[in-house]
Parts: structure tokens; C-alpha cells; sequence
């Protein structure tokens, strides 16, 4: 329930960003050479002339869907896990890695389909009415398959994000004097750590979220991952594997140190070991 709440909130703050990177990263390689280059600012602002403000939360549903139970089933495993293996010490920094990562695939895997329904939405390529009528349609004309499309892009992506991520934010944590982290300012210190990790997991984690990207969007073009990196690859050079990185990193970012924040702020107040 705590991570479900506080996964919840970032959700809707930051949904924006979520639809600007896979609108960056979707977009197809005709830019004639010369032409300015397309940057987060510029679909930003073509998001809101052609779909209004709204346009921007598109995709909400989903991840709503997807953001609310993933959210809670991470913290859940993640929680589980923690107090079998680690009941009387504090993990290390390559448990607290492995901690992350699997709690992570975990939720991955379980939210997949709704993932792939997200990214569809997001990419404005397809014009689906709701989430049931989504996976509904994809059963229908793609088959079942087809919802758990880049599920290797997305284990590469976020059971190494997280584990950074834990493995970083942990650390930082420990590396804290006990007189800020037994004050009032522990929320705000905790969420400066989370910061700080997030940037350093989505920037190493970043050109298989792109991959993941293309995957889904556009599943009868690849047929495995190798051929979604070799497409990119060719189309956009190698700073093709970061495209939507500064949006992804923004969001990631804020999202994973306000879950964090808000969940172990939420259990302390609740009694239990977070």
C-alpha cells in the first residue's frame, strides 16, 4: 500500500515526461542534414499545439494501471525479500544490487502487458480508446505474444536500473552523519540521495529503455532485440541509444526518490523496517 501510494503521485506529476521520450525516441530518421535538431523542448511544445495541454498526460490510464500494482508489487518483493535475507544486518552494496534487480523483475514481468498497452499510447500511433479495448485489440490482431513484446529489452532496462539504483541510494544513505538522519531533514537528505542515484542508473540503463521502445512500439519490425539495435544503430549512430535520455532521466529520477521517500517515511510512520 505505501508503494502503491507513493507510486501513485510521481505517476501523475510526471507523466509528461514519460510521453515526450517515447514520442523523441519513436521519431523516425528523415531530418534532412542541416535541419535543427529535434529536442525535447521542440515536441513538448508540438505536443501542445496539435493535442492540447492534455495531450501531455496521455497515456495516463496505463500508467496508472501499471504505476499502482508494479509500484506495490516492487516494494512488496522487494520488503519480502529483505526480511528473510536480511533480518539482522544491513545488506551490502552488491546485495542491495541484487535486492533491487530482482524485486524488479518480479514486477517487470507481471506488468509487462500493460507496459507495452503504455508505450503505445505514448508513442500517438495508436488510437485506442481504453486499456481493456487496448489489450483487448492486441489479443485480437497480434495474439497474446505480442503483449509481452521487448521482454528482454525491459528486464535489461529496469532490473539493472533498480539495482543501481538501491545499490547507489543505499549506500548514500549509510554514508549520511546520524545527526542529519535522525532529524526533520532526513526526508528531504534521503531524497537527495535518491536523486543522485536515479541520474547514474538512467544514464547507464538508458539505450535499452530506447530499445525496449522501438520494440514495443513496432513489434512486426523485429522480431528479436538484436534487430531493433541494429536499426537503430544504422538510422541514428550510437547517440541514437540515447535519444529521450534528458526526459527519461528527469522523470526516473524524481519518480524513484519520491517513491522511495514517500514509502519509507510512510512505513517509519507505520512501525515497520523499510
Amino acid at each position: 500500500m505505501c508503494g502503491s501510494l507513493s507510486g501513485t503521485c510521481s505517476t501523475l506529476l510526471f507523466q509528461p515526461l514519460d510521453l515526450v521520450k517515447t514520442r523523441l525516441q519513436t521519431l523516425q530518421s528523415n531530418v534532412q542534414p542541416g535541419s535543427a535538431r529535434v529536442g525535447m523542448v521542440t515536441v513538448f511544445l508540438s505536443v501542445i499545439r496539435t493535442e492540447k495541454l492534455l495531450g501531455l498526460w496521455k497515456g495516463i490510464s496505463p500508467s496508472f494501471v501499471r504505476t499502482i500494482p508494479g509500484v506495490g508489487i516492487y516494494f512488496s518483493t522487494y520488503y519480502s525479500l529483505k526480511q528473510h535475507f536480511f533480518q539482522e544486518r544491513i545488506p551490502g552494496a552488491m546485495e542491495a544490487m541484487m535486492l533491487g534487480a530482482g524485486s524488479r523483475t518480479v514486477a517487470g514481468v507481471f506488468m509487462l502487458p500493460v507496459t507495452v498497452i503504455k508505450t503505445r499510447f505514448e508513442s500517438g500511433k495508436y488510437n485506442y480508446g481504453s486499456v481493456a479495448g487496448a489489450l483487448r485489440s492486441v489479443c485480437q490482431t497480434e495474439g497474446p505474444r505480442a503483449l509481452f513484446s521487448g521482454l528482454t529489452a525491459t528486464l535489461l532496462r529496469d532490473a539493472p536500473f533498480s539495482g543501481i539504483y538501491v545499490m547507489f541510494y543505499s549506500q548514500a544513505k549509510a554514508s549520511l552523519p546520524n545527526e542529519i538522519r535522525l532529524s526533520t531533514y532526513a526526508p528531504m537528505a534521503n531524497f537527495s540521495c535518491g536523486v543522485l542515484a536515479g541520474v547514474l542508473a538512467s544514464l547507464i540503463t538508458q539505450p535499452a529503455d530506447v530499445v525496449k521502445t522501438h520494440v514495443q512500439v513496432s513489434p512486426h519490425l523485429y522480431k528479436r532485440t538484436k534487430d531493433a539495435v541494429r536499426y537503430i544503430y544504422s538510422a541514428h549512430g550510437f547517440q541514437g541509444f540515447f535519444r529521450g535520455g534528458v526526459p527519461r532521466s528527469l522523470r526516473r529520477t524524481m519518480m524513484a526518490a519520491m517513491a522511495w521517500t514517500v514509502y519509507e517515511h510512510m512505513m517509519a510512520h507505520i512501525g515497520l523496517k523499510s
